[in-house]
């Protein structure tokens, strides 16, 4: 499934980091939640990260 998802910022592509449970946008410097299996797709939800 994580090759249909997108960044809804940069329309790039996402990584996966398991162990914290989120959507990885390098080039936004961005983390999407996931929250029960779903992900939170939402830049006002997201954390900033430093890359």
């Amino acid at each position: 499934m994580l090759e249909a998802l997108v960044c809804p910022v940069t329309q790039g592509r996402l990584g996966y980091d398991a162990q914290r449970q989120e959507l990885i946008s390098r080039t936004a410097r961005l983390a999407f939640p996931i929250r029960n299996g779903i992900p939170i797709m939402l830049a006002s939800e997201a954390r900033e990260i430093d890359v």
